[in-house]
């Protein structure tokens, strides 16, 4: 069970960054497929997730409209398109990916089963 983040890096801030997360073992047959952030002295908070049955996806408000979660099926992957970056949006971003529990768009971190490693975005002013 495997989850691999990647494409972080320095952007200036209103760039644009993807990052992807690529799934192996158990977590490719998960319901729910997410991303966290956690900023350095903050608790990690939900950003985006996308549901495996139907495609369908949220997001915090904080990013709506600027960033767009998608999946490729055939490379168990998911993307995280994100837009019009700003300062505070560094942080090290998460992907999780989890069962269904009772909620069918969950933005708790405890209701994800896996995690990847972190790939950090820093976005400079």
């Amino acid at each position: 069970v495997q989850l691999q983040a990647s494409g972080g890096g320095l952007v200036q801030a209103g760039g644009s960054l993807r990052l992807s997360c690529a799934a192996s073992g158990r977590s490719v047959s998960t319901d729910v497929m997410g991303w966290f952030r956690q900023a350095p002295g903050k608790e990690r908070e939900f950003v985006a997730g996308i549901r495996r049955s139907d495609g369908n996806t949220y997001y915090a408000i904080s990013v709506k409209g600027r960033f767009s979660i998608s999946r490729d099926s055939a490379k168990s992957t998911v993307y995280l398109q994100m837009n019009s970056l700003k300062p505070d949006d560094t942080a090290v971003y998460h992907c999780a990916a989890g069962y269904y529990r009772g909620r069918y768009y969950p933005r708790s971190g405890s209701e994800y089963d896996y995690w990847g490693q972190g790939t950090l975005v820093t976005v400079s002013s």
